[in-house]
């Protein structure tokens, strides 16, 4: 008797990673964030913990990654992105949902964060395919170069 089932498609849908982050535009340029190690960019922020709140989520990713306290009281949804992982070909899809937000500190890259830079439009190739979402929508919305 063979076992048939591994050849049948999935009826499951393909996992998404939920990430909150940060849009944070000065002189018509991305805030973005590289990981020691990777060769991509992304817009800063990360996966929730269990209970958090989004704007709860944004406030303590950023403050790990880049050592700057966001003001949750300005928090402003900008908008939520999908798109395929970077580097899978399992169907994972990365949903980005960005907000802007003030800030007080300076952005100094911590924890995982190798480098930061400030990216326009045109830096589509530097980005992962969601972070390039984010880059078109902000473009279309006459705020990046």
């Amino acid at each position: 008797m063979s076992d048939q089932s591994a050849a049948r498609p999935s009826t499951t849908p393909p996992s998404v990673v939920d990430k909150v982050a940060w849009v944070h535009v000065v002189d018509r340029r991305l805030l973005a964030a590289r990981s020691a190690g990777k060769e991509l960019f992304y817009v800063p922020g990360g996966k929730r913990e269990p209970g958090e709140s989004d704007v709860q989520t944004l406030a303590r990713e950023i403050e790990e990654e880049l050592s700057v306290a966001v003001d949750p009281a300005t928090a402003v949804r900008v908008g939520t992105f999908e798109a395929p992982a970077d580097g899978r070909s399992d169907g994972r899809v990365v949903r980005l949902t960005c907000y802007s937000a003030g800030y007080a500190g300076d952005l100094v890259p911590a924890a995982e964060i190798e480098e930061i830079a400030w990216l326009t439009a045109g830096d589509a190739e530097r980005v992962s395919a969601a972070n390039r979402l984010v880059l078109e929508h902000l473009h279309r919305a006459g705020l990046l170069d």
